[in-house]
């Protein structure tokens, strides 16, 4: 089994250990508005950092994380296993801590320590399960600079990320232009596609179907392991490359003395069992589907988060009264975190993420056109041309030509509509990787080299 294992790991591939240990943990006690109405009670974000802040607290890098990563993107003392970014990060390294503060979090949603589904509901000691809300992007970056206020950090060198962190980048410097001053984006879009949609929808039907799922609600029981094994297979699938399998597994069966048969026989079919195997261990199902559905969901065009935004001005009256409901519930022999929860629970109610409900707010439908190419004049690639204005700092954009989950007709579009936003300090590079979308995980060189260069430019070079 040792060797089937060393075989299979033989090639370039990313940690996806499951760490549960060495991370900071901060903890904002008040309510927190989400962009769909849902309300969390309290959120708790896991961090981990290297470097040191410098006196005038202007040289930090957030690194935002993909759909399943944790923040353990380094080794450190207090973890020294090796982080998803091992090579990226450290003195003299591409993102170099002896010049830079680095932060890493787990999103809000995930499971290595920040608020999730996993998480318990102070309103009743329970686990949200499905009962925890719909969350986006744009809730996962809002709660990171809750982390950054709590620092004392009023503005990032630069916002980094790639796949879903490549998302979060660019909503970073969207949400809060004044307090980023650079930005990178790789491996990723302005706008989730039908075809990376369609893979993620996937994987939930499988892990939803898989009757251990039990809609959510499976932490005392057993968890959809068979499930979560397949959507894991599946999303490998579209991580790496047909060339890259070409020569790494070719048409090599696993046993080439044995009959074929049914389970898995191809070396390829063995490698993919492998990786659902592994990943399932290591994962909590729910945050998985609802990650995912927030990579979705993304949208930078103007009329989407110019609804998103409604929608939050309109419930943020919710957040006056909780904390009102909360004054009258106050008990001193109780827990605050319980009563803000019960105060929750009374203005918007028990949730469930299992059926949605009609927004409050609404716009009128815009004639959204469907397009082949990079930047053309229809309304719906103008529409994100205006959602993508204010974003003028220093940005540079990577893609790679074998990555089919976020074509680079896709980080083309970012940096095409960014120049006619009018951001003329954008950089694009295309890189001939055959790794797939994985590369920005496993390409030091090429990866490592053009961000270091974009975090390093003198003052000058950015006007």
């Amino acid at each position: 089994m040792e060797s089937r294992t060393l075989e299979l790991d033989s090639g370039p591939e990313p940690s996806y250990d499951n760490i549960v240990t060495g991370y900071e943990k901060f903890e904002y006690p008040y309510p927190f508005l989400l962009d769909h109405g849902g309300i969390l009670p309290k959120i708790d974000i896991a961090y981990e950092s290297w470097g040191t802040l410098n006196e005038k607290k202007d040289n930090a890098i957030l690194i935002h994380t993909g759909l399943s990563a944790s923040s353990h993107a380094k080794s450190h003392a207090k973890n020294t296993k090796p982080g998803w970014w091992e090579n990226f990060i450290g003195p003299g390294a591409h993102i170099d801590t002896n010049k830079f503060f680095v932060i890493c979090t787990n999103a809000i949603g995930g499971c290595y320590g920040s608020t999730g589904p996993s998480s318990i509901d102070p309103a009743d000691g329970e686990r949200y399960a499905t009962r925890f809300p719909i969350i986006t992007v744009f809730d996962m970056v809002r709660a990171q600079f809750k982390l950054l206020d709590h620092l004392g950090i009023d503005k990032l060198h630069a916002s980094v990320g790639s796949s879903m962190g490549g998302m979060q980048s660019i909503a970073a410097a969207k949400l809060y232009p004044d307090r980023v001053k650079r930005l990178v984006t790789i491996s990723a879009c302005a706008r989730s596609q039908p075809y990376s949609i369609a893979l993620r929808h996937t994987q939930r039907q499988v892990l939803m179907a898989d009757p251990n799922w039990n809609k959510g609600f499976y932490y005392k029981g057993i968890p959809p392991h068979v499930g979560m094994k397949l959507a894991r297979e599946i999303a490998t699938i579209s991580y790496r490359s047909g060339p890259e399998w070409e020569l790494r597994f070719g048409r090599k069966r696993s046993n080439e003395h044995q009959s074929p048969a049914l389970c898995p026989d191809f070396l390829i079919e063995t490698y993919l069992d492998h990786q659902g195997e592994r990943f399932c261990l290591q994962y909590d199902p729910n945050s998985l589907l609802y990650i995912s559905k927030a990579m979705d969901m993304f949208d930078m065009s103007r009329s989407e988060t110019d609804k998103l935004q409604r929608q939050r001005q309109h419930n943020l009256p919710k957040i006056e009264r909780i904390l009102k409901h909360r004054q009258q519930l106050e008990r001193p022999d109780e827990e605050d975190s319980r009563i803000m929860a019960e105060a929750c629970r009374s203005v918007i109610g028990t949730q469930s993420a299992l059926e949605g409900k009609e927004e409050e707010v609404t716009e009128p439908e815009r004639n959204k056109k469907g397009r082949l190419s990079t930047l053309s004049s229809d309304p719906a690639t103008q529409d994100l041309v205006e959602g993508m204005k204010g974003i003028n700092m220093p940005t540079l954009v990577l893609g790679v030509q074998s990555d089919i989950l976020f074509p680079v007709w896709q980080q083309k579009e970012i940096a095409e509509c960014l120049r006619a936003s009018g951001n003329n300090r954008v950089t694009y590079y295309e890189l001939d990787a055959m790794f797939g979308h994985d590369t920005f995980l496993i390409d030091r060189v090429s990866v490592g080299g053009a961000i270091k260069g974009h975090l390093e430019l003198l003052e000058d070079e950015t006007v």
